[in-house]
């Protein structure tokens, strides 16, 4: 088994806890000692989804501590409130690795790009591939709440 990396950070809105959200989760869990995870806040959310109602930051930091607390000891891992782009990820040099799916591995060599700027070092960048549905798209929080797919990415 490869060693733990010292700290991992991911970031999210994570509004339904869904089986995407999971594996994502689960890697960061899997390979890093410390997990820092960015939640999107209620302003954030609602600035990229102005037309949707959206769970409060209360509820789905809720959900997410409770995800996590069943899989691993509250002490490997914390959850931030993310209000910007880049979240504590961008300055702290004490975080080695970000865990995106492949669709979101743009915006971590972005990071990556501002952590150079600020004189850091270079985050590295582990991707999970993405979790299909039944109908080979992709899962997510809006097809769930659209009634189109469940948090499993099944029929509903």
């Amino acid at each position: 088994m490869l060693s733990k990396i010292k700290r991992v950070c991911l970031g999210g809105t994570f509004e339904v806890l869904h089986r995407g959200h999971r594996s994502l989760l689960k890697k960061a869990i899997e390979l890093g000692k410390q997990v820092i995870i960015g939640l999107t806040t209620d302003e954030r959310a609602k600035k990229y989804r102005p037309n949707r109602k959206i769970k409060s930051f209360e509820s789905r930091f809720s959900n997410l501590d409770m995800w996590l607390t069943s899989h691993t000891s509250s002490e490997t891992y914390q959850i931030v409130p993310l209000d910007d782009d880049w979240g504590p990820s961008a300055l702290d040099n004490d975080i080695d690795a970000i865990i995106v799916s492949e669709e979101t591995e743009k915006v971590a060599l972005k990071l990556n790009q501002v952590r150079q700027k600020k004189g850091l070092s270079p985050l590295q960048v582990i991707i999970v591939p993405l979790i299909r549905a039944y109908d080979g798209q992709r899962i997510s929080s809006s097809r769930i709440i659209n009634k189109e797919i469940d948090s499993e990415g099944f029929s509903s």
